[in-house]
């Protein structure tokens, strides 16, 4: 599977509190890519993202041959989340240096045909199959609860003055309880991980201009970084996009 990995720190900010990788576990054919928004300040912020999703990378890359359902995935990566919030909650509580710290955390779990996800925070998962984009988390952010009570439409939470804040990340609270979705992975399409750096700044339709172009996957990794500079760049910038091909069943 090809994908490409893009971070900016953007044109306002002097600190790239964003990180994200992709991790390849040959021995098991599986793959996971994890993006993190981190908060709280210079030394907070960063190092929280930059925990979290080295902490995920240690646990996915340790799975070993007793891993073997979905479930034992799932349970492993729920249990790495609840890990890493642990740590970071009391790092925070102990050190006055990380007061406050936090992250969003994003995953997507490749398993042959479909994809598992775990969603904290505001930074956001997309299916594009076809000449459709879908966006796969529900941000845990304020003016998603305006959105569901009825207060405000989708359009006027785009541009409200709180639309940066969010109700829920990792770390930030003694327990945590990720989202979790599953989707098929269809032959030809793609997933799309970002920061709200990027989803700020991108409206949906044109995600899906960048990715049904004929470029290759590089290209499309870089335009999505150049427009949302282009854009304002008020904000770290971080995507991840993967692209599946064509999906070989497993004999029976």
């Amino acid at each position: 599977m090809e994908y490409e990995i893009r971070s900016d720190t953007g044109r306002k900010r002097t600190v790239n509190e964003d990180e994200a990788a992709v991790f390849v576990h040959s021995e098991m054919k599986t793959m996971l890519a994890v993006i993190a928004d981190g908060m709280g300040g210079h030394k907070g912020g960063d190092f929280a993202s930059a925990t979290a999703v080295r902490m995920l990378g240690e646990q996915f890359m340790s799975a070993d041959k007793e891993v073997v359902t979905e479930q034992d995935w799932i349970d492993l990566l729920y249990d790495a989340i609840v890990d890493i919030n642990q740590f970071l909650y009391i790092t925070a509580q102990e050190d006055d240096t990380y007061k406050g710290m936090g992250t969003t955390l994003d995953l997507a779990l490749i398993l042959d045909d479909h994809c598992v996800v775990f969603h904290v925070g505001d930074s956001r998962i997309y299916q594009v199959t076809g000449k459709a984009i879908r966006q796969i988390t529900k941000d845990h952010s304020f003016v998603n609860v305006l959105i569901d009570s009825g207060e405000i439409t989708e359009q006027e939470a785009e541009v409200h003055p709180q639309r940066n804040w969010i109700m829920k990340a990792v770390g930030s609270e003694k327990s945590i309880v990720p989202d979790r979705y599953s989707f098929p992975l269809l032959p030809h399409s793609y997933v799309l991980l970002c920061t709200d750096g990027l989803s700020n700044k991108i409206e949906k339709e044109k995600m899906l201009d960048i990715m049904l172009n004929q470029s290759s996957l590089a290209d499309k990794a870089d335009e999505f970084i150049d427009l949302a500079n282009q854009r304002g760049g008020e904000d770290n910038i971080t995507v991840i996009l993967l692209a599946i091909p064509e999906i070989e069943v497993t004999p029976v």
